[in-house]
């Protein structure tokens, strides 16, 4: 994921203590990682691919005949969504309404023979799925590392059950302290925007695409700024609600108290499970006081 640093825009400068800010920010990233890399042995790209289809097949298991269904985006909901296509093409779900948060989940679902509705054209939506970037032990999330945040919230809040899906590796004991908060942006708000992040305490950065030139362009037609903290996010659901009150923001990647279940896929040895957050968080205490 590349980046258009801030203080490359015309009138924004960043102030000494930000620009020494983003720099412990980056220390801190980079000791953290060497971290986690020295005390565990790095997941297998094969193994990481079985944990995110073991959760994927599980929430399905949760969709009933009859169901309108929120389809998120990613690669652990886009395994959910050729999941849910596998069982109606045998016959095994039927009269299910898929209604999909990002163009690539919409365009999945029809691939895979599930039938898919605007989301103006219904009422409520009885579930949804979707995975996230960060979740901490109080299922806060944070979400939007495929730009896709913004829809992503209106689905899963109108949703009777949402149900966020990760593999172990997601779990945090706080948010903010590996992944950005991303915020969606109007294009002609850019350059104050980024002012008013800066002056919240974040090191804001643009992201830029891959396989093009120029910024990420949301399905909405906006950028998308990545924002990082020296710290960890010690209150999440304020600083949700503050970042929503800049003028010019679309909405951020902050989900607070929108999901009603977290669905986790873990390894021990050769066995994988799906359990429960709140189970999988007891685990870990479990083990630190072993």
């Amino acid at each position: 994921m590349a980046l258009l640093k801030a203080s490359s825009f015309p009138g924004l400068s960043l102030p000494a203590e930000n620009r020494l800010m983003c720099k412990r920010s980056l220390e801190f990233s980079l000791c953290r990682s060497f971290k986690a890399s020295s005390e565990s042995a790095p997941v297998d790209p094969g193994v990481q691919v079985s944990l995110k289809r073991a959760v994927a097949k599980k929430v399905v298991e949760l969709i009933k005949p009859g169901m309108i269904v929120g389809l998120g985006t990613g690669s652990t909901a886009s395994l959910a969504i050729e999941e849910m296509g596998k069982l109606i093409q045998k016959g095994k779900l039927k009269d299910v309404v898929g209604v999909g948060v990002s163009y690539q989940s919409r365009v999945l679902a029809r691939q895979f023979g599930v039938k898919t509705a605007d989301l103006n054209d219904v009422n409520t939506i009885d579930l949804a799925f979707d995975g996230a970037d960060e979740v901490d032990s109080s299922m806060n999330l944070i979400k939007g590392g495929g730009a896709a945040h913004t829809m992503a919230k209106v689905v899963d809040t109108m949703a009777k059950q949402c149900v966020v899906i990760v593999d172990q590796s997601k779990i945090v004991s706080e948010l903010g302290l590996t992944f950005p908060v991303p915020v969606e942006v109007l294009p002609q708000a850019i350059s104050a925007v980024l002012r008013k992040l800066v002056a919240l305490g974040g090191v804001p950065e643009i992201r830029s695409a891959l396989r093009k030139d120029g910024p990420v362009i949301t399905d909405l037609g906006n950028m998308v700024v990545d924002v990082r903290f020296s710290e960890a996010i010690k209150d999440p659901s304020a600083l949700e609600k503050e970042i929503n009150m800049i003028p010019g923001v679309v909405e951020n990647g902050l989900f607070i108290g929108v999901a009603n279940s977290v669905l986790v896929a873990t390894q021990d040895g050769d066995d994988i499970q799906v359990v429960e957050l709140a189970e999988f968080v007891s685990s870990l205490k479990s083990a630190k006081e072993v």
